[in-house]
């Protein structure tokens, strides 16, 4: 892992769900950010509780802050530099209110008993339209991103912009427009 000081100099652990995770477009993000020792893959993870996952606008993945909801999902979990921490987070628009960083509870495998939980973070869907997300998809979720929801990513440019960010996007998807 990159030398990193300040209070920082700790790894972030970081649980991907969808275009990060190896085989998916972002995911060469991901292999660069190892090739520069500022990530390293940890291994295959499940949430310890049930969110909603949804795809929303350009086939894009979204996690819901909805503990409850949903179905526990599978993923990948990472530690992550804080080099490679600000990577993430501009890809992941948080600075814009597209995701938001949260923490959660993931589990190596949820049919071991005695498995101790490991807490990590997560890329959710943006509080202002999370739970509108869930409610445009039918409260219907996944259990993990394929490459069936794959086939309908929309790579970033390739998407129709006539002048609209991605928070227009997704406000347009949850108004049904």
């Amino acid at each position: 892992m990159a030398d990193i000081s300040g209070d920082d100099s700790k790894p972030h652990l970081i649980f991907s769900y969808g275009t990060l995770k190896q085989g998916f477009h972002n995911h060469k993000l991901t292999k660069e950010l190892i090739s520069q020792n500022d990530a390293v893959f940890i291994g295959p993870y499940i949430t310890r509780h049930a969110y909603p996952l949804v795809c929303g606008p350009h086939g894009l993945p979204y996690l819901i802050n909805l503990p409850g909801s949903g179905r526990r999902i599978r993923g990948e979990l990472y530690a992550v530099s804080a080099v490679g921490l600000a990577r993430l987070d501009d890809l992941e628009g948080t600075s814009i209110g597209h995701y938001e960083r949260l923490p959660l509870q993931l589990l190596v495998n949820a049919d071991k008993d005695g498995v101790v939980p490991v807490d990590a973070e997560a890329y959710f869907a943006h509080r202002s339209f999370g739970e509108a997300m869930w409610e445009r998809n039918g409260k219907e979720g996944l259990t993990e991103f394929t490459e069936k929801e794959a086939k309908r990513y929309v790579k970033r440019q390739d998407r129709p912009h006539q002048g609209r960010n991605i928070i227009e996007d997704v406000r347009r998807f949850v108004n049904g427009e």
